[in-house]
């Protein structure tokens, strides 16, 4: 069979979307003998683009343009370069010999220039580890050899990222086994790195060792080593090493003598550093900028601003213009010897040069500047400069002092603004500290409503939640939490304040305010909560909060609890006032709890409040009237020890009006027992009663108790005792009765005693 030239595009047809819908003029062509296949020697035709028909709708015309573009060939995909893809295979998967075979298959031999790619890649990612791991590979398993570039590139990035073991064992083992040797700018990167490290005797032994491999030591080597040890203080060790390099014929550079100046002002070496700025001359060697930028450095850091001063004012006549770098060191001295006006000063007159302000120009200005209330405009333009160029200082904390000495000023708007624009700056956490200081100082300004805000932002970010988060102070916290406790927001500051709890704060006074503001906002099973806490942890409470809590039950009509929260004051050591004890009896009393009621009364008295005792008569007497004599007879006795004598007339007349005869009976009888001042026409009542109950025995008892004291009782009354006594069968007990009444004077109570007693 003739094969026939499909004349419709292919690319359609390998669309990566197949369930596009395919265009009306391609099903027909699709439709087509299935036999047909494609002439790849005969040229493809592309078809011309149909027009549309009359009767077509546009949409049917815009589908046959879309088919039409997505037969155009698109461009290609830029491929991703080799050393690019095996660093990113080696860093996302671990290191196995499946792996290996991974990197094989990519490329089967490694040259020099992949090797140092990945090798690169590795260093710009700081991951020298890998940088190490894939070098071993190359050589011990992938055939690769080692040059001299590869062990220059390589050595450098494991010294700077502190791989100095594995630095030193590729220089002084596996170079020499390639039979390589190494470069000086090689090992002067090893002793910089030990320098750095804080090793300074590695990098002078490494350093004499030079030789032995057949390295010719320069100012680089030499340069090294000096700054290695001078990093360390060793000032005397770096004078020999410089006298060795001249006697070695090694001339010095400016490198050399700028890093002599720095390592003497390190060690605050001053002659020194100026004999060695002196020799530069000598040697017919210029300073540069960077001669007086470290000169002056090293004056400053020493604390001599007048010899520094000297040195800033002889670089123009020197023919070298200041910049930024010697304003920056000038200000940093000032600032430090608590010079603020002249660090102002060079400031304003780096802006007037066109001199950049840079972080470090910032950072040397801004400390003295935030601990001078004389100095918050300046400050304040500081900071605005620092926003508008997008600079952020070195030394974070320099907001949280310039906040503080804003509020110490009492601009307390701008130390607002302040700390809204600290958030701004890049890389910078809001100490929480100066979250504290702010709102304390808008409380005591009174703008406490500012202060809420500032709280808001605090607990929106999160930031006391931190474990690393810094404990607040409380005068920081204790007055917005008061603030909110007493104007209705009481639920925001007890979540203020339990964050603090759980960095081991256990104040009293944010404890009470919470107690006092749930107490008012009537949660009080939230108050009842907070107390639960602070009994807990053993934080003293205040007794106003109590009196809140205890009102606040009142007023909700929960006598039980109030009683609750009065044993609780009283647990912590307070002496609740006798009206609050009075509120709280009432209200038990009122509720139907008479028992409880007599227990707080109880207690009252125990705790020597005996005054105004209209609710504990109350109280006794419900108890009489609810048969609880036992209870009621004590409390009287009680009243009496602590001398608060019951009207125990008033009393009985009321038990008898009640027909409460026998509990009259038994109070009859205690006050007889005790000698109480007792009317005797109370008694009589009592009998009165006791007759008309028939109550004849215990009527007789008490008469007889009565002759004893002495008392005049009713003779009716006796003689209707006597008869109910014999028609009781107590012929006994009337007798003795007539004899009782017929006998006066002291020898009738002493026989009427005996009476009584055998009866």
């Amino acid at each position: 069979m003739a094969r026939r030239h499909l004349r419709i595009p292919i690319l359609p047809l390998l669309s990566r979307n197949p369930h596009a819908p395919t265009p009306l003029h391609l099903r027909h062509a699709l439709c087509s003998s299935t036999t047909a296949t494609v002439d790849t020697a005969a040229p493809v035709i592309d078809p011309p683009t149909p027009a549309a028909s009359a009767g077509e709708t546009p949409a049917a015309a815009a589908e046959v343009d879309s088919a039409v573009d997505s037969a155009l060939p698109r461009a290609p995909r830029e491929e991703e370069p080799l050393h690019e893809t095996i660093f990113t295979m080696i860093r996302r998967r671990k290191w196995t010999t499946r792996m290996e075979n991974s990197i094989r298959l990519l490329s089967p031999t490694l040259t020099a220039p992949l090797v140092h790619g990945v090798i690169s890649a590795a260093a710009a990612a700081n991951r020298a580890d890998l940088s190490l791991q894939f070098f071993r590979f190359a050589y011990r398993r992938a055939g690769f050899r080692p040059e001299p570039a590869t062990f220059a590139l390589l050595v450098p990035v494991l010294a700077s990222n502190r791989m100095l073991n594995h630095a030193r064992c590729i220089l002084l083992e596996t170079m020499p086994a390639f039979s390589v040797a190494p470069g000086e700018a090689t090992v002067a990167a090893l002793v910089a790195a030990y320098g750095k490290a804080g090793i300074p005797q590695e990098a002078v032994k490494l350093f004499r060792l030079m030789p032995e491999l057949g390295i010719t030591r320069t100012a680089l080597s030499y340069n090294a080593v000096l700054k290695a040890i001078l990093c360390r203080g060793r000032e005397a060790m770096a004078r020999r090493i410089y006298n060795a390099m001249v006697a070695d014929g090694v001339a010095p550079t400016l490198a050399t003598y700028n890093t002599l100046i720095w390592g003497f002002g390190l060690c605050k070496k001053m002659e020194a550093a100026v004999r060695v700025f002196g020799d530069m001359k000598a040697h017919g060697v210029t300073p540069d900028v960077t001669t007086y930028n470290t000169l002056l450095n090293a004056w400053v850091r020493a604390g001599d601003l007048e010899s520094a001063r000297k040195v800033f004012d002889e670089m123009p006549g020197a023919g070298f213009e200041r910049n930024s770098v010697s304003y920056n060191v000038m200000i940093k001295g000032y600032v430090e010897a608590n010079k603020v006006e002249e660090a102002v000063g060079l400031f304003t007159e780096m802006g007037e040069k066109g001199l950049r302000l840079s972080e470090k120009t910032f950072a040397a200005l801004m400390p003295g500047l935030c601990d001078n209330e004389g100095k918050a405009a300046e400050a304040r333009k500081a900071v605005e400069d620092m926003a508008e160029r997008r600079l952020t200082p070195k030394d974070k904390s320099v907001f949280l002092r310039l906040v503080t000495t804003l509020c110490k000023a009492g601009d307390l708007d701008w130390a607002l603004e302040v700390h809204k624009k600290s958030g701004q700056f890049k890389h910078v956490l809001v100490n929480p500290r100066q979250y504290g200081v702010l709102m304390e100082g808008l409380c005591a300004g009174g703008k406490c409503d500012g202060a809420v805000e500032v709280l808001d932002d605090l607990l929106e970010k999160g930031t006391l939640l931190s474990p690393k988060s810094p404990v607040l102070e409380a005068p920081a916290y204790n007055p917005v939490i008061e603030y909110l406790c007493n104007n209705g927001n009481t639920s925001k500051a007890e979540t203020f304040f339990r964050q603090l709890m759980k960095k081991g704060v256990d104040d009293k006074s944010a404890f009470n305010s919470l107690i006092r503001g749930h107490a008012k906002e009537g949660a009080l099973e939230a108050a009842q909560e907070i107390l639960a806490i602070m009994t807990r942890r053993g934080v003293p409470t205040d007794p106003h909060s109590h009196a809140l809590l205890i009102d606040g039950f009142l007023k909700k009509n929960e006598p039980a609890d109030a009683k609750t929260a009065l044993d609780s004051m009283m647990e912590q050591g307070h002496l609740p006032r006798l009206a609050l004890f009075q509120s709280v009896m009432a209200a038990l009393f009122n509720d139907g709890r008479v028992q409880t009621a007599s227990r707080v009364m109880k207690t009252m008295i125990e705790k020597g409040i005996t005054e105004n005792m209209d609710m504990a008569h109350k109280i006794v007497e419900a108890l009489f009237m609810r048969g609880h004599v036992d209870e009621a007879i004590g409390r009287v006795n009680l009243m009496v020890e602590n001398v608060c004598m019951p009207d125990l007339d008033k009393l009985l007349v009321a038990l008898c009006q009640k027909d409460k005869v026998m509990e009259a009976h038994k109070l009859a009888d205690f006050a007889l027992d005790r000698d109480f001042e007792v009317s005797f026409s109370t008694y009589d009542r009592v009998l009165e009663a006791m007759y008309t109950e028939e109550k004849t025995l215990p009527a007789y008892s008490m008469l007889c108790k009565i002759k004893h004291k002495g008392g005049v009782v009713d003779q009716k009354g006796c003689d209707a005792l006597m008869s109910s006594l014999k028609s009781g069968g107590y012929s006994k007990q009337a007798d003795i009765l007539s004899r009782i009444l017929a006998e006066s004077g002291s020898s009738t109570s002493k026989k009427g005693k005996k009476f009584a007693m055998g009866a």
